[in-house]
């Protein structure tokens, strides 16, 4: 009777025990499913913080065009792209962090959201976003997976031609805009860069499209005259008012990421680059106490390209001092910690329709316009009056009648300055306009890179599809270039 009883208990315990083990399969921490906005939302941090980190993990394109200079550990400054992955860091970020969760998001949406109408609203906003997502990588890496990324039983994605998913992106863009209804709600506050605003998102919508159209200009100059064309008639941003900005919260763990590795994470990293000031300084531009705080000595200097400069003695960035030291000299408010997440802009819009109108495209206003337009805008945004403006413009040495070279030198002298904070958009302008000159880093490991390697895991766990897509774009280096990339 006592075996008995010993079994009966024996038989009763290790039942117990495989229904405990089967429970430890589900994480209470973690929901299986999730609303769609949720992921929504997420995505939108995780661009906004791909874009503004100076993590140089992460995003040296602040460094490879020198507005800010290292300090001690010089490598990203003078190109060095493998010593921390940064390709493959950079690769993840789009494709896991943004494009994933988007994806996800997009197939909740018909079950989550009761209101037909409302689904096409929320299903255009989710694709606008991967489109932009994909701008970034393909511009990055050239071919890369897109017809047969994002999906879990594909492991082994094929890479797709460059310029065919340029094309398709502005396809998206056409159906997204067409789909998108101003009178119908969509994701609400959830929204982090519109708050649920669908007349906004049909101007970034267009905005996206004129930028992609401006980028093809030189290799498809039809194709690039209708996408510009039919964008600036549909609607692009018209003032500032229209920005894409994603609002960093004041406390962690949603912070602007620059405070994050400028203030929080107590390192002494970055100082200014001598190329943005000493272009700043020659020209009286009076948004350099908004990018820059005083030297040493009381007026601004920056450290040379990929040279160690030490960080007591040159301008670092603005609003650093009045964080850290209580400098009230110190107006900028980069380094706050709420500081927004600039995606796309009206300075930018204005500079490509400045573009457009120098290359005789029908957009409205001459290229004189749209580059005074261009540099007032930028300036208001950053701080400065509608006077400093009008006094910087009629410098000789910016003035557009005036201003030295060409029509490409003049504004891609005045991109440069712009796009102070959003590193890639400068470095795919200097691809494009080859201006302002560079001068190369003094330890350099290579020429200017012209796009990013392809992740390591690619070449270990994709090899066939690698292969062939570093082939077919002519070979997988730093110096390979894109192939809207002609000048």
């Amino acid at each position: 009777m006592k075996k008995l009883i010993l079994f009966s208990f024996v038989l009763f315990t290790l039942g117990s025990c495989t229904k405990h083990l089967t429970d430890l399969n589900n994480n209470p921490k973690y929901p299986g499913v999730v609303p769609s906005y949720t992921l929504f939302t997420k995505a939108q941090i995780s661009m906004a913080d791909t874009l503004v980190t100076p993590d140089v993990n992460t995003n040296i394109f602040g460094l490879i065009v020198q507005y800010w200079q290292e300090t001690t550990y010089t490598d990203e400054s003078n190109y060095d792209l493998g010593t921390r992955a940064i390709p493959d860091v950079w690769w993840n970020a789009w494709y896991r962090s943004v494009l994933n969760n988007l994806e996800i998001a997009k197939g909740l949406v018909p079950t989550d959201v009761q209101f037909a109408d409302v689904q096409k609203n929320d299903l255009a906003l989710i694709d606008i976003m991967q489109v932009y997502a994909y701008y970034y990588l393909v511009n990055t890496y050239g071919d890369i997976p897109y017809t047969e990324a994002l999906n879990p039983d594909n492991p082994f994605p094929k890479y797709d031609d460059a310029k065919t998913i340029e094309l398709d992106l502005i396809s998206r863009l056409d159906a997204d805009i067409a789909a998108l209804d101003p009178s119908v709600e969509s994701f609400g506050y959830a929204d982090l860069i519109y708050k649920g605003d669908v007349s906004k998102w049909l101007k970034f919508a267009n905005s996206i499209k004129l930028k992609i159209g401006i980028l093809l200009s030189d290799v498809d100059e039809a194709t690039a005259k209708t996408a510009v064309e039919s964008a600036v008639a549909a609607g692009v941003f018209t003032s500032n008012d229209d920005n894409a900005m994603l609002d960093f919260e004041s406390t962690p763990p949603n912070t602007n990421p620059i405070w994050t590795n400028l203030v929080q994470s107590g390192r002494l990293d970055f100082v200014a680059n001598s190329t943005i000031v000493n272009m700043m300084t020659a020209k009286n531009d009076p948004r350099l106490p908004y990018y820059f705080t005083f030297d040493a000595n009381g007026g601004y200097s920056g450290g040379d390209p990929g040279q160690g400069s030490t960080f007591s003695l040159y301008s670092k960035p603005a609003g650093l001092t009045k964080i850290l030291y209580n400098d009230q000299t110190d107006i900028g408010h980069i380094a706050d910690p709420n500081f927004a997440g600039d995606l796309l802009d009206y300075t930018e819009v204005e500079l490509y329709l400045a573009e457009a109108a120098a290359r005789g495209f029908s957009v409205g206003g001459t290229a004189e316009e749209h580059y005074n337009n261009a540099i007032t805008a930028s300036i208001l945004f950053w701080g400065g009056t509608a006077q400093q403006a009008a006094a910087y413009l009629a410098q000789p040495n910016v003035k557009w009648a005036t201003a030295p070279g060409d029509w490409k030198q003049k504004i891609g002298t005045q991109a440069y300055i712009a796009f102070y904070t959003r590193g890639f958009d400068e470095w795919t302008e200097y691809r494009r306009l080859d201006q302002p000159a560079l001068e190369a880093p003094e330890s350099a490991l290579s020429e200017f890179p012209v796009r990013f390697l392809y992740p390591v895991k690619e070449q270990n766990v994709n090899q066939p599809n690698y292969e062939a897509a570093s082939t077919a774009i002519g070979g997988d280096l730093v110096t390979t270039r894109l192939f809207w990339d002609v000048n």
